[in-house]
């Protein structure tokens, strides 16, 4: 395995996997803007607009208005590549910081043990093991954060409507500002559907290899970018997206599941490519395959923005009662 990602580790044929660019690869800031094809993230430009409309247009309808109106699923379709656009050497403390927090790989974090509930506590443990963070990923504490920021801006919102009413200006900013996190929320839920962005095996396999599976750095970009773009579309994936529900068990914890059973299809990617699946038009099994992905992707996504509305509501707790 190796020790750090860099811009690359990810090249395939010109194109970049930028979603997967580890921190320090401080030489990069130096390269010319110019000579970097447009970044691209899990799923490609295509696959996160895609994952972000698609969870937007098939929100429950107890949700508010304003969340289901064409211009918010208008600007949540937009955001959903938006932490790729925060991933250029351009911006180099920007891209440092937050770029381990589109991936976690499962395999170096449960070496650890359980995974805490708080980002500063698993970091504290990756310290204490001689280890860096960004090597690991911090994919489900950044995303249970900005739901945590969904379901505030949602409460602010209640109060607000309540208070001073719909049509007053400090609602419409609510509005807004839910909006944003809401398509903000989507890119993380995104690649927490791409099994790529959950293990070691992130770009070529690397150790054992029995199976004879490529250790080229091509097959990220090649399966979520070119090969979503030229094949998936909206209809087929929405059909596969599963109903509207709820989540009635702890959020991280629910997220955390998510993310296991993504990995689950670490190997099925592998073996998809192998067989020529993720070349011009793939194969019908490929095809398949990454439709159910994607739509596993909106589905989450859906409802996780479906339990931030609902657990808005919910009351505060006495932050002095709880000290």
């Amino acid at each position: 395995m190796r020790s750090a990602r860099s811009y690359t580790d990810d090249m395939s044929h010109g194109f970049p996997t930028f979603c997967r660019i580890r921190p320090g690869v401080l030489a990069a800031a130096f390269i010319p803007i110019s000579l970097f094809p447009p970044l691209a993230g899990a799923w490609g430009n295509e696959g996160h607009r895609m994952i972000n409309r698609l969870a937007a247009m098939t929100l429950p309808a107890d949700v508010p208005a304003f969340l289901r109106s064409q211009a918010a699923i208008d600007e949540i379709d937009w955001l959903g590549p938006e932490p790729d656009r925060w991933r250029s050497p351009a911006e180099p403390e920007l891209n440092a910081a937050q770029s381990p927090e589109h991936f976690i790989d499962l395999e170096l974090a449960d070496a650890l043990g359980p995974l805490p509930r708080l980002r500063l506590d698993f970091e504290a443990k990756v310290f204490a093991a001689g280890q860096r963070p960004e090597k690991i990923g911090l994919q489900p504490w950044e995303t249970t954060e900005v739901w945590e920021r969904l379901k505030a801006a949602l409460r602010e919102y209640r109060h607000l409507a309540a208070t001073a009413g719909p049509a007053s200006l400090d609602t419409v900013a609510a509005e807004q500002a839910a909006v944003f996190y809401a398509g903000w929320l989507g890119h993380y839920v995104g690649d927490g559907s791409q099994p790529l962005h959950t293990t070691i095996q992130y770009n070529g396999w690397t150790g054992p290899n029995p199976h004879g599976y490529t250790t080229a750095h091509e097959i990220h970009w090649q399966f979520e970018g070119p090969f979503v773009a030229a094949n998936l579309h909206a209809p087929e994936v929405q059909a596969k997206m599963t109903p509207a529900r709820a989540i009635d068990s702890d959020l991280f914890d629910a997220y955390v599941a998510y993310l296991r059973h993504t990995a689950t299809f670490v190997e099925r990617v592998y073996q998809l490519e192998k067989a020529g699946g993720f070349v011009g038009t793939g194969t019908a099994e490929s095809r398949e395959f990454t439709a159910e992905r994607l739509a596993a992707g909106a589905s989450m996504l859906r409802d996780m923005i479906y339990t931030a509305w609902l657990d808005s509501a919910l009351p505060v707790p006495d932050a002095h009662a709880a000290n």
